[in-house]
């Protein structure tokens, strides 16, 4: 009984009690985003913005009307201005047009709320640099918000954007837009101009294709309706990481993008692998193929000697390339969901090493039979090449070998065979064969990375069709920049483009007249550069050579 007594009690005197109303925002909250200058309020039940937060840098503050103190902590004149202000995770509906009277913010985080629109006043925050909209109803954005020249970074993931202005092209110092989870159909044109874009994330809409003169570091356009690859992916110099998961891709692209190192092509459609496409891809690290249709392996995939993990789960991959364990930085080979012959599943299941080991142990246990005619051949080094290679996959292998020299009879058996990309890295060589001239008619990429070279002939500018040329770790060649120059300067008038890659060498300067090598590609990290700034290397091709020209009139 003493239960509902006290319960009647309470009730009784409900009604003539006077509710002691608090603010939504306690003033110690406010006082001390005064000193600090940051305010959050995320996750606070919020269905509006208090006014006291958006005067709270032009009202007086209340102790200086209570209190008159000269403590250090309590000079209320020395507010600071709100820089930051966090309003995530509430219920706002709309943003007040006073958020004008906070002009010096430089994060504003509105994400996870139930935004429809936005004040025009936005563009009185001509400081902000982070804005977060994402998680929110906007079907639109005010032309305001791209007049915000100081924005680095904007999110608008899981709204309802159906299409953007071509005003998007505005922002010219944006660094990270992300667009994820909308309903766009096709991006602007103007979406090229942001030429400090490092990464942008389109999945999740209904893209069908990109804009043109797009260059940035990340790209994720997974989850759309991409049939191919648009053709400006290859044109992107400086794009790192890949993500095409969840799209309608029936072909492997050619990727000639020298520092793309992730690449992921998850649930596709994609049937085989060619030998050109595999080849331009001289930086992967990370190649992710699983739940397609790719029936086999090429033995050229050998040539991705940076690769570390590769994932084929779920294809239709019935043989292995002996040549995979030939890779020296692979560390994960997945597998699973293959109709594989000949290797035992309960080897699959002991980890890629033993896998690795078992194809090494194919290799061999291949024949080396003196009179294999056409097929293979022994040469003085007692290095067995395979002649098939010449005949079907256009490739001249004579890599890690240690030697210093390459084989004249390697040169011999390539004659007249076609040969598109030479591999002579992790040798010894001092200087470049001589003999590649004979290969001048269709030798295109050329390897020779992990050598001690001391000289660069000449002769190497009669090969007419060369586009790639790795010298990576040639340390002994590359101490001098005029080298590099009278080399590369023999293509000028020859290539429409070309790649030229020097990473990891000695290089503490580059030559001015080098500006004049405007279809140039370099890659030249690694290198103890001087002149120009690492900041300027940074950038890409691009930037290097337009400071060069800087450096020397015209």
């Amino acid at each position: 009984m003493s239960r509902f007594k006290r319960a009647g009690k309470v009730e009784s005197l409900s009604g003539f009690r006077t509710e002691k109303t608090e603010p939504t925002v306690p003033y110690g909250v406010l006082k001390a985003a005064r000193k600090s200058g940051h305010l959050n309020l995320s996750g606070r039940g919020l269905t509006e913005v208090p006014q006291n937060v958006y005067h709270l840098n032009s009202d007086t503050p209340e102790e200086a009307q209570q209190n008159v103190s000269f403590g250090e902590s309590d000079r209320w004149w020395e507010q600071t201005d709100l820089t930051k202000l966090l309003l995530s995770s509430n219920h706002l509906t709309q943003l007040s047009d006073d958020i004008r009277l906070l002009p010096g913010l430089t994060t504003l985080d509105l994400h996870d709320n139930q935004l429809s629109s936005l004040p025009s006043t936005l563009e009185e925050l001509q400081e902000l640099q982070q804005l977060r909209l994402s998680h929110n109803q906007l079907r639109s954005l005010p032309g305001e918000v791209f007049t915000l020249k100081n924005l680095l970074s904007l999110s608008l993931q899981q709204n309802l954007l159906e299409c953007l202005p071509e005003k998007l092209g505005q922002l010219k110092n944006l660094t990270e837009l992300d667009l994820s989870n909308n309903h766009l159909k096709d991006l602007p044109s103007s979406l090229g101009c942001l030429t400090c874009l490092q990464k942008l994330n389109l999945s999740h809409n209904k893209l069908s294709s990109l804009p043109d003169s797009l260059d940035v570091k990340v790209v994720d356009c997974s989850n759309n309706q991409l049939t191919d690859i648009p053709a400006n992916l290859s044109e992107m110099v400086a794009l790192e990481q890949l993500y095409l998961r969840h799209n309608k891709l029936r072909l492997f692209p050619t990727l000639p993008t020298p520092v793309l190192k992730d690449l992921y092509f998850g649930n596709n459609q994609i049937e085989q692998l060619e030998t050109e496409q595999l080849t331009s891809l001289t930086a992967i690290s990370v190649l992710e193929l699983r739940d397609n249709k790719i029936k086999t392996l090429p033995e050229q995939i050998s040539l991705l000697t940076t690769l570390t993990r590769l994932d084929l789960t779920n294809n239709d991959i019935s043989t292995l390339p002996a040549s995979l364990c030939l890779l020296p930085n692979l560390k994960v080979v997945l597998l699973e969901g293959n109709p594989l012959r000949g290797i035992r599943r309960d080897l699959l299941t002991k980890g890629t090493n033993e896998l690795l080991n078992y194809l090494r142990g194919r290799i061999k246990e291949e024949p080396s039979e003196p009179d294999e005619g056409h097929t293979a051949m022994t040469l003085p080094s007692e290095a067995r090449v395979n002649v098939h290679n010449f005949h079907t996959l256009k490739l001249l292998d004579y890599s890690e070998k240690q030697a210093s020299d390459v084989p004249g009879a390697l040169f011999d058996a390539a004659a007249n065979k076609g040969v598109t990309t030479v591999n002579l890295s992790k040798n010894q060589l001092t200087s470049i064969p001589s003999r590649l001239v004979e290969l001048q008619s269709s030798v295109s990429d050329i390897n020779l990375g992990f050598n001690k070279l001391t000289c660069c002939s000449p002769d190497i500018g009669s090969l007419l069709q060369l586009t790639h040329i790795d010298l990576r770790y040639t340390h002994s060649l590359w101490k001098t920049s005029q080298t590099i120059y009278v080399c590369v300067c023999i293509y000028f008038f020859l290539k429409l483009f070309f790649f030229f890659f020097l990473r990891n060498n000695q290089l503490s300067d580059l030559p001015p007249e080098m500006k004049n090598l405007t279809k140039l590609c370099l890659s030249l990290e690694g290198n103890p550069f001087r002149t120009p700034r690492a900041a300027i290397m940074a950038k890409g091709t691009d930037s290097l050579l337009e400071y060069l020209r800087s450096r020397i009139p015209e």
